[in-house]
């Protein structure tokens, strides 16, 4: 039979509050002789206080909720564990939810998540409006942090990188080598990142006087699959170099392209976004743009527990900048 806070303290001849006292901290009260004695009770019993009931007094779980779209991808990888590292730390505990990219399947585990009492939760998400859908699902009190979206007056704190300098700068890249036929795999439209990604590619075609030409243009969904199934594509309307909106369409490309019997980046050069390293592939193969996805991590969660302390009045909106990161994937175009 599992022991109650009743069991303790008659074992340990106190009070219940007095063991209530010594087990959340709040000894000012609790003589050393009497605390030692409690403490020694509970090791000895190996007693587990029911967290159900400890959360209903102390309204809080330690728990925080994690939304986001593909763990496979590992940007939210080392999103995650930023966040749950940061977290661990200060004694809160991680629940992570996988979502797909399906928007229905997002706001089912947001309201599941509220349901089971988090103190706070941390979102990627794929909705297109996703300020308004959470608000919808959660309580006014509930502590969120959005990732990769920036909001404007709402009173959400939000972490985000720049997403529109980064696929300018990747462009712009590709530009200052020489090319001038550049395809670009996109994610997917609905997501304010990729959007912004996109953005970012057409401006620095424009900043240079090149021709935006839609048949250049391949929509993905940050999927690896999705860089494969463009390699074909690429290969037969003659593109010299390819922005990929992100490391895993660039790395899928790659693939299938040199299955395909084009060099790279002789024939063809590639840029990718994320700076992602998979098992396997070299760090200094895919030309890119860096993410500091473990760092936002970290300052993600430390905003939700900054919100939890009340010591966030206001919303804020911070900003990670992009830099290029040099590979082998790209080069001058031939003459």
């Amino acid at each position: 039979m599992k022991l109650t806070i009743k069991d303790i303290a008659r074992i340990a001849n106190v009070s219940p509050t007095t063991v209530s006292r010594v087990m959340n901290g709040k000894t000012e009260y609790v003589t050393q002789e009497t605390q030692e004695r409690v403490l020694k009770v509970i090791e000895e019993t190996n007693y587990q206080p029911n967290q159900i009931a400890r959360s209903l007094v102390t309204r809080e779980t330690r728990t925080i909720g994690l939304v986001l779209p593909d763990i496979r991808n590992p940007f939210f990888t080392e999103l995650s564990r930023g966040i749950e590292d940061y977290a661990n730390q200060l004694g809160y505990f991680v629940i992570l939810c996988n979502t797909d990219h399906k928007s229905e399947k997002e706001i089912q585990y947001i309201s599941l998540l509220k349901d089971k009492y988090i103190d706070g939760l941390i979102v990627v998400s794929s909705l297109e409006n996703p300020i308004s859908h959470i608000k919808k699902i959660t309580t006014e009190n509930t502590p969120i942090v959005l990732i990769d979206h920036k909001a404007n007056d709402e009173e959400i704190n939000c972490v985000y990188f720049n997403n529109y300098q980064g696929g300018y700068l990747a462009t712009k890249h590709l530009i200052d080598l020489g090319h001038k036929n550049i395809g670009c795999i996109t994610g997917p439209l609905h997501v304010q990142s990729a959007v912004e990604r996109f953005n970012g590619y057409k401006d620095a075609l424009r900043d240079n006087n090149i021709s935006f030409k839609d048949e250049f243009i391949f929509q993905g969904n940050y999927r690896y699959e999705d860089g494969i199934e463009s390699a074909k594509y690429y290969k037969s309307i003659g593109v010299t170099s390819i922005f990929a909106s992100n490391d895993l369409m660039a790395l899928g490309a790659n693939q299938k392209l040199a299955e395909l019997g084009v060099k790279i980046p002789e024939d063809i050069s590639i840029v990718g976004l994320d700076n992602i390293t998979p098992i396997g592939i070299s760090d200094s193969f895919l030309t890119t743009i860096n993410q500091p996805f473990y760092e936002m991590g970290k300052t993600a969660c430390s905003l939700l527990l900054d919100q939890l302390k009340g010591l966030i009045q206001t919303n804020k909106n911070i900003q990670f900048d992009a830099t290029l990161v040099l590979g082998k994937s790209t080069a001058h175009p031939k003459k």
